[in-house]
C-alpha cells in the first residue's frame, strides 16, 4: 500500500448553536463548509481540478443540510468542477470516518488528493425540512424490538451507574476540559487551524471559540440539575415505551443514577473542518509539505442499546492494526461526547490523564456533530508539532454503537 499523507488542516471556531444565540447560526451550512474548503485549497495554492475527491461528514442530512453538503460547499468555495464530493453519516464519527475514507482511497492507490471533512450547523435543527429525532428514529418497532437504541444522554447515564462511575469524577473531568480549553485558547494552541468564518455581506461572524465556560468550578457544577432524568421517562408512543424502558429491556434490574447535565454533557455547536491528504507522489511533484502520515484506521461497533461503548475496542483494534500499544502513542483524542465517555476511555485503558485531551474536549468546546471528527485530528495534530510529539491516536462513539478510530505520526 501507499502512504496517506495528512498536508495540513483547518477549521471554523465552534458558533453556539442556538438560533438567536449562536453568531454562526443562520449562515447557511453550505456557506460554512465552503470557508474551509476555500481556506485549505488557499492555504495550500491548491490546482482544485487535480483534486480527486471530496468526503464529507455531515450527520443530519435534512434541509439546509441535506443534497450532498460536500459537493455544494466545494462548488460554493470556487472549486473546479471537475472536484467531484460525497456527503456521508456516521452520526457523531463521521468526521473521523471522512478521513479514513480519503486515506484508504489514497493508500489503495486509487486517488492521489483527497479533502476531507465535514460540517454541522446544529442551530439548523429546528428548522422546517430538518425536524425529526436528532439522534435515533424510535418509528422502526422490528429494531427498536431486536436492538433498543435509546437517547445517547439516557445511555451515558446508564453507562455511569453499570460502571459505578460517580458524578463527582464526571464534574472534575469537565473542569478540567474547561480548565484546559481556558488555557489552550489563552496559549494560542488552535490559532494555526482556526479560520474566520464571514457573512454574504463580507462582515465578520466569528473568530473565536465561543462556547467554552473559562472559570467552571466542580463546586458550580454540582449545582446543575441532571438534564437526562424527565427525558428517559416520557413516553415515545401510545404504549407508553420511554428511553429507560428500552434500556430495561436489556438489563431489567438496573436503576439509572442520572448524573450528566449540560456542564459535564457535550456542547451543542455550529462548525465544519477540513483536511487534505495526498499521496507522496502527488505531494513531491507539487511541492506539498506532509505534516504526518495516517498509519491505521479502524472501525468497531459494540453494544446499540449502550450505545457509547465502542472507543475502547475501536481503540485496540487500531493499534494492532498499527502493530502499537498504547505506549507507543503520545497524545489520545476521545471526543467528550458525554463525561462518562472519557472517563470510562481512560480508565479501561489505564491512561497518562495527563496524555488525553490535553487542550479540553467537547464538554468545553462543543461537538458539532458530522464534523467534530475531522476537528479532532487537526487538533491532535497541531498539538503533536507544538510538543514536538510523535503519534496521535483519535476515536469517538457514534449513535448505533460504533466508534471509527485512526492513528497518525508526524513527518
Amino acid at each position: 500500500m501507499k502512504e496517506a499523507w495528512i498536508i495540513d488542516a483547518c477549521r471554523t471556531p465552534r458558533g453556539i448553536g442556538k438560533v438567536g444565540k449562536g453568531s454562526l447560526a443562520g449562515i447557511h451550512p453550505q456557506q460554512l463548509g465552503a470557508t474551509v474548503l476555500k481556506a485549505i485549497a488557499e492555504r495550500n495554492a491548491l490546482n482544485t481540478a487535480d483534486v480527486d475527491d471530496i468526503v464529507w461528514g455531515t450527520s443530519s442530512q435534512r434541509g439546509e443540510q441535506g443534497n450532498d453538503l460536500g459537493r455544494m460547499a466545494a462548488l460554493d468555495a470556487g472549486y473546479n468542477i471537475a472536484s467531484s464530493a460525497v456527503t456521508l453519516d456516521r452520526f457523531c464519527g463521521s468526521g473521523i470516518t471522512a478521513v479514513n475514507m480519503a486515506a484508504a482511497s489514497i493508500a489503495a492507490g486509487f486517488e492521489d488528493l483527497v479533502i476531507a471533512g465535514g460540517t454541522e450547523m446544529m442551530s439548523n435543527y429546528g428548522h422546517e425540512g430538518n425536524l425529526g429525532p436528532i439522534f435515533m428514529d424510535a418509528g422502526n418497532l422490528r429494531l427498536r424490538e431486536a436492538h433498543p437504541q435509546p437517547h445517547q444522554g439516557v445511555c451515558a447515564d446508564a453507562i455511569a451507574t453499570l460502571e459505578k462511575i460517580s458524578r463527582q469524577s464526571l464534574d472534575e473531568l469537565a473542569a478540567l476540559s474547561q480548565e484546559r480549553a481556558a488555557a489552550a485558547i489563552a496559549g494560542g494552541h488552535f490559532d494555526r487551524s482556526l479560520i474566520p468564518v464571514y457573512r454574504q455581506d463580507g462582515s465578520l461572524a466569528l473568530d473565536r471559540e465561543e462556547f467554552p465556560r473559562p472559570g467552571t468550578t466542580v463546586e458550580a457544577l454540582a449545582g446543575l440539575r441532571p438534564a437526562f432524568e424527565q427525558l428517559a421517562y416520557a413516553p415515545l408512543d401510545e404504549q407508553g415505551t420511554s428511553y429507560a424502558s428500552l434500556i430495561h429491556k436489556v438489563y431489567p434490574d438496573l436503576k439509572i443514577q442520572h448524573v450528566h447535565h449540560g456542564g459535564n454533557s457535550s456542547g451543542v455547536v455550529d462548525g465544519a473542518a477540513a483536511l487534505l491528504l495526498s499521496s507522496p507522489e502527488y505531494a513531491k511533484q507539487h511541492g506539498l509539505k506532509p505534516r504526518a502520515k495516517v498509519l491505521a484506521i479502524a472501525n468497531m461497533g459494540d453494544s446499540p442499546t449502550l450505545m457509547l461503548n465502542a472507543p475502547v475496542p475501536a481503540t485496540r483494534k487500531v493499534l494492532k492494526k498499527a502493530g502499537l500499544t498504547l505506549d507507543d502513542i503520545d497524545l489520545f483524542e476521545i471526543n467528550e461526547a458525554f463525561a462518562v465517555v472519557a472517563e470510562k476511555y481512560i480508565r479501561d485503558l489505564g491512561l497518562d490523564r495527563n496524555k488525553v485531551n490535553v487542550n479540553g474536549g467537547a464538554m468545553a468546546l462543543g461537538h458539532p456533530i458530522g464534523c467534530t471528527g475531522a476537528m479532532l485530528i487537526g487538533t491532535v495534530l497541531d498539538e503533536l508539532e507544538r510538543r514536538d510529539l510523535k503519534r496521535g491516536l483519535v476515536t469517538m462513539c457514534a449513535a448505533g454503537g460504533m466508534a471509527p478510530a485512526i492513528i497518525i505520526e508526524r513527518l
